[in-house]
C-alpha cells in the first residue's frame, strides 16, 4: 500500500474528521482549564468514526458524490472493530455522559434514516443540513467534555457553544461550495441559496463574529484569543479560496484539518506559557 492509498484510507475511513472532532474537545478542555479526559477523547474519537462511516456508507445515506472503492470492505471491517472499541469505552464513562451521547446519536440517526414525511431524513429537509452538523459538533465538543466537570448553565459555556456552532458552520461552507455540483436543488444549502461569493462573505463575517464573542467572555485567556485569531485568519483564507471545482484534498484534508492545527497550536502555547 503506497502513501497515497494510506492517505485515501485515512480520509475515507473518517479518521481525519474524528481527529478534528477530538481536537475541538481538547480545545474546550483547555479553554475551561479542566484536566484532559483520555477515556472521553477515545470515546468521541471512536464515536465520530462510527457515526460518519454510517452516514457515508450506509446505502440510505444517499451521498451520491462518494464512489465506493475497492477499499470499502476494508473500511467496513475497520469500522466494525472501531465500534467494538466504542462499546468497551462506553462502560468507562459516567451515566450523564452516556445519556447525552445517546441524544447526540439520535440526531445522527435522524440525519440518515427516513423518520419524516415522504421518507425524508434531516439531511433531506431544505436548509437544515449545515445547522444539524453544527449543532451536533457543538454539543459533542463543548457540552459533552464539560458534563460533570463544571456548571453548564453559565455565560462562558453559552458563548463557547455559540462560537463552536458558528465555527463549524464556517468550516462547512467550503464543503457546501464543493458540493454544489452534487447536491439536489431542494437541499437549499447556504451555497445554493446565496451563491459562492456571498457564501464566502457570510463565512468571513461568521468568523469575525466568533472573535467578537471571545471578548465578552467573563474569563478569556490570551492564549485562547491569539490562537483563535490565527485560526480564524487561516480558515477565512481557505473559505475565500474555495471553488466549486476543488482539488481532491482541499476540503477533505486541508479544511477539515483546521481544528487539528488549532488544537496543536493551543496545546503548544499552553506548554510554552503554562
Amino acid at each position: 500500500m503506497n502513501l497515497k492509498s494510506i492517505l485515501n484510507f485515512y480520509i475515507s475511513s473518517s479518521i481525519h474528521v474524528a481527529l478534528a472532532v477530538v481536537s475541538l474537545v481538547i480545545i474546550t478542555m483547555l479553554n475551561f482549564e479542566i484536566s484532559l479526559d483520555f477515556n472521553l477523547c477515545l470515546f468521541i474519537f471512536f464515536g465520530a468514526i462510527t457515526g460518519y462511516n454510517i452516514v457515508k456508507y450506509v446505502g440510505i445515506a444517499g451521498l451520491h458524490h462518494l464512489s465506493l472503492t475497492k477499499n470499502l470492505r476494508l473500511i467496513q471491517v475497520f469500522s466494525f472493530f472501531i465500534f467494538l472499541a466504542l462499546l468497551y469505552i462506553l462502560f468507562q464513562l459516567s451515566w450523564d455522559v452516556i445519556v447525552f451521547s445517546a441524544v447526540m446519536g439520535l440526531f445522527t440517526l435522524l440525519y440518515i434514516l427516513p423518520f419524516f414525511g415522504g421518507g425524508r431524513n434531516l439531511r433531506a429537509l431544505a436548509g437544515v443540513k449545515i445547522y444539524v452538523i453544527a449543532f451536533v459538533w457543538s454539543g459533542v465538543t463543548v457540552l459533552l467534555p464539560l458534563i460533570g466537570k463544571i456548571e453548564l448553565l453559565q455565560w462562558d459555556v453559552l458563548l463557547e457553544f455559540t462560537q463552536r456552532f458558528l465555527f463549524v458552520f464556517a468550516l462547512t461552507l467550503p464543503f457546501e461550495i464543493r458540493d454544489l455540483k452534487f447536491d439536489m436543488a431542494n437541499l437549499r444549502t447556504v451555497a445554493q441559496i446565496f451563491g459562492v461569493r456571498n457564501s464566502k462573505i457570510i463565512g468571513v463575517l461568521t468568523l469575525l463574529t466568533i472573535l467578537l464573542l471571545e471578548f465578552i467572555k467573563v474569563e478569556s485567556d490570551i492564549r485562547s484569543v491569539i490562537s483563535l485569531i490565527l485560526i480564524s485568519a487561516l480558515l477565512s483564507n481557505l473559505i475565500i479560496n474555495s471553488r466549486i471545482r476543488q482539488t481532491k484534498y482541499y476540503s477533505s484534508l486541508w479544511v477539515e484539518g483546521v481544528p487539528i492545527l488549532w488544537c496543536l497550536l493551543l496545546l503548544g502555547m499552553h506548554l510554552i506559557y503554562p
